[in-house]
């Protein structure tokens, strides 16, 4: 394959596939092309050699290294499985249920919107159970409410990945933490612990605390800028479809929805979710410790939980109890083999994109798009800068590349040998600054698996989610950056206390510009 980590055509694949989902709205189409491009640059585009290299990548999605490659394979069969406990719980009228009881304790848009906003924060072991989970149980809330489900999809992005990646209790904070402990290691730093490094960088991820407060201020306020304005009229008109499909996306409509449903049916299988899930992560977590004879800790556990195993334990789980519940309903079996197959079909646009998006992510790993992006940066370069641009550096990453994670595992040692070469005394500053990077291009990527999930979640079209969730995000990473040059300047010690102080206000004032320039439907400015 060629090596084109020193050259500009690294971008190429994953510029082409962007631009070209955010212009036709076509992203499995555009994923394809641009898995294609990058196949044939890779191989001089000998066709033989490109048909080789792009069948054993899709081979390997489901089988690597001899086994079966159980992360994909178990969040596929988790996606699957949650249309089908959605479904389900449509099927006993749980949903309905919850939408009647809803419609008397929540009386307003603003509240559903808080409503979906608290989800989204109490659930932050793991972005992807997050996205899923805040969304089932929210949509039907919001949608009697009037609040568009591309409002919903940005309020559940807004706080998964911000949430997990300040959280030392999430399956990120346990990522990181283990990136952190070899940064540590390898510059022999013992002053501190690798988790003291990351509580200490959490105050300092001006991105995920500004995209929090932000989306907080949005839930209260209504406020709507450039293209969400229009699907907030249109939610307000009862429109909740999908533009490209004419019904409802997320949504089974030839599924039947039986009289006699409560709120617990609805309530019961997410609260089982939630516990089974933490319940297995803790487990398969403190087993491998075992294994590894290591003593149990909270923190060791979720760092070497088994993610994709324990969510599809914690949806088995919570299925059974939803069927146990149903017991008794006479409910035909006709009915639950449609519910079943409906669930199933509502996650396959979302598995169909997901294969796509890790095929391009593996193309571009192949194409070397992060060591190319990562070669900007020098040791020449002024260690005050050096928070600021691996800010922007990061955020491009995870941008082309579609994976928060991936621009983890690269940026954070080279910002960290980079920093330490010039001031150690910036190590944490820059880490954060790579960690808030990564989580913005992450957040605005149309190829990032998050951004597919918060969109498939909310039952919103997937680049109508990207487009109108841009421009906050735009609003979050501007005023980080400003942070991350007077973070620069004035380090990390009671300057930087000064300087990250500054930024807040920074970020008040933009708060404050955007109350007089954004518009609230004037249906809603009766809330």
């Amino acid at each position: 394959m060629v090596n084109y980590s020193d050259s500009i055509v690294a971008l190429v694949p994953a510029l082409v596939a962007i631009v070209l989902a955010i212009v036709t709205r076509k992203v499995v189409i555009s994923l394809g092309v641009g898995i294609l491009i990058g196949a044939l640059l890779l191989h001089r585009f000998n066709p033989i050699d490109t048909a080789v290299y792009l069948g054993k990548n899709i081979f390997s999605l489901f089988w690597a290294d001899g086994a079966l490659n159980e992360w994909n394979v178990l969040l596929l069969v988790f996606l699957l499985l949650l249309g089908v406990l959605s479904t389900l719980i449509q099927t006993s009228g749980g949903a309905h249920a919850f939408g009647e009881w809803a419609t008397t304790h929540v009386k307003t848009a603003r509240g559903a919107r808080l409503a979906a906003f608290g989800l989204g924060i109490l659930i932050f072991i793991d972005d992807y159970f997050n996205s899923l989970a805040v969304g089932n149980v929210s949509r039907p809330l919001t949608d009697r409410r009037g609040v568009s489900r591309a409002k919903l999809a940005y309020i559940i992005d807004s706080t998964a990945a911000p949430v997990c990646v300040i959280s030392p209790l999430s399956s990120w904070g346990a990522f990181i933490i283990s990136i952190i402990a070899g940064i540590l290691t390898t510059h022999s730093i013992t002053d501190y612990s690798a988790f003291s490094a990351f509580m200490m960088i959490v105050p300092l991820n001006f991105y995920a605390i500004f995209a929090l407060l932000l989306t907080l201020y949005i839930a209260y306020t209504g406020i709507a800028v450039g293209p969400m304005r229009t699907h907030e009229l249109r939610a307000l008109q009862g429109e909740l479809f999908d533009a490209n499909k004419g019904t409802p996306m997320g949504m089974a409509e030839e599924v039947k929805e039986h009289d006699g449903g409560k709120v617990r049916d609805l309530v019961v299988p997410i609260v089982v979710l939630v516990i089974a899930t933490v319940t297995a992560l803790l487990w398969t977590g403190a087993q491998a410790l075992a294994a590894d004879g290591r003593s149990f800790t909270l923190i060791g556990a979720f760092e070497a939980t088994d993610v994709t195993r324990s969510l599809v334990s914690g949806v088995v789980i919570s299925l059974v109890v939803a069927f146990l519940m149903m017991i008794g309903r006479k409910i035909p079996a006709r009915d639950y083999r449609i519910s079943i197959w409906a669930g199933m079909k509502s996650m396959w646009p979302a598995v169909v994109i997901l294969l796509f998006a890790w095929t391009i992510i593996a193309v571009i790993g192949d194409m070397k798009t992060g060591d190319y992006l990562a070669s900007f940066v020098s040791k020449s370069i002024p260690a005050s800068y050096l928070p600021f641009l691996l800010f922007l550096i990061a955020s491009i990453m995870a941008f082309s590349t579609g994976t928060s994670w991936g621009t983890f595992g690269i940026m954070l040692p080279i910002g960290a040998d980079l920093i330490m070469a010039v001031d150690p005394s910036l190590l944490l500053p820059t880490l954060a600054a790579v960690l808030a990077g990564s989580v913005f291009g992450d957040h605005c990527s149309p190829i990032s698996d998050t951004t597919i999930l918060s969109s498939t979640g909310a039952g919103s079209h997937h680049i109508d989610h990207v487009t109108t969730q841009l421009p906050y995000a735009l609003i979050g990473a501007a005023v980080s950056a400003i942070g991350y040059l007077i973070l620069g300047v004035t380090g990390s010690s009671v300057f930087g206390f000064i300087g990250a102080l500054i930024t807040f206000v920074i970020f008040v004032v933009m708060l404050h510009v955007l109350s007089r320039r954004g518009e609230v439907p004037s249906q809603l400015r009766s809330e």
